[in-house]
């Protein structure tokens, strides 16, 4: 199954599959241009019209029950596995809808509606080939830019509509924001608890629930994520790059990064 779904532009119907029902496989988002159609999501029945946009979580079943002869929409499905390394810890923002759905419409009027549609255009329906490596990074830079997208139209919302659990969110996208800024020298999880006046038991458990992982895997992600950038586009040597991180020795680090991505800092740098 390719990593990436998308309309390419503006259509005059759902592809067959969303037709006929399907189980998400990534985020899903379709523009309603013209026209209105009715779905299903995860057994209940919804309606979007002409400027609205439908967002449809990961592993949940949709399928459409009606549409208008008018129809014109935008249409994208794609997985954020691919580009994690490359966004870095704001990516899990985006995750947080499949999480809040309960809390939070499938379908509403964003205000973005040209702009994702705009991405979803420059995206495009074909996928590039492998070694065009311009065309293959620039798809990527694409979808991270429509998921840093989405991560503001979502905390927009998501706070405006006074959630019972926007205080929580609150504190993990101040987290991530923490992490994002002192990862390089911080891995302890009672750093960020101090910044945050939370108890680091609390914290780690409240970053679990919320994403997936504790304090402690978010910031290595974040410096495994880093290393890989270092070692693919810089001379540095391994020893270098240890003590950018504040390893005690290149030894260190090695262990580190094999338990991270299963191959060492070096056999990573010859691996293309």
């Amino acid at each position: 199954m390719a990593d990436v779904c998308s309309s390419g532009g503006v259509v005059n119907d759902l592809p067959g599959r969303m037709t006929e029902g399907f189980s998400n496989f990534g985020i899903g988002l379709i523009v309603c241009h013209e026209g209105e159609f009715e779905f299903t999501l995860s057994g209940r029945t919804h309606k979007a019209c002409r400027g609205e946009t439908v967002f449809i979580p990961e592993g949940v079943f949709f399928s459409v029950e009606r549409k208008s002869e008018t129809l014109r929409l935008s249409v994208i499905v794609y997985k954020t596995a691919p580009i994690r390394y490359l966004v870095g810890t704001m990516v899990q923002s985006v995750q947080l809808y499949a999480r809040l759905s309960p809390d939070l419409p499938c379908v509403w009027s964003t205000g973005c509606e040209d702009d994702i549609a705009g991405y979803i255009s420059l995206i495009g329906s074909g996928e590039p080939q492998a070694d065009d490596l311009f065309a293959v990074s620039e798809r990527k830079m694409l979808l991270l830019s429509l998921t840093y997208r989405l991560c503001m139209v979502f905390s927009r919302k998501y706070f405006a509509d006074g959630s019972h659990n926007a205080r929580r969110t609150e504190v993990f996208l101040k987290l991530i924001q923490l992490i994002g800024r002192h990862y390089m020298a911080e891995r302890g999880v009672a750093f960020y608890a101090d910044k945050l006046c939370l108890s680091p038991k609390y914290l780690s458990e409240l970053s679990k629930a919320v994403c997936g992982y504790t304090v402690q895997e978010l910031v290595f992600k974040a410096i495994t994520r880093k290393a890989m950038s270092l070692l693919d586009s810089t001379g540095k040597t391994v020893a270098e790059i240890a003590d950018d991180f504040h390893f005690p020795n290149p030894s260190s680090f090695g262990t580190f990064f094999r338990k991270q991505t299963g191959m060492s800092p070096q056999k990573y740098r010859e691996r293309i």
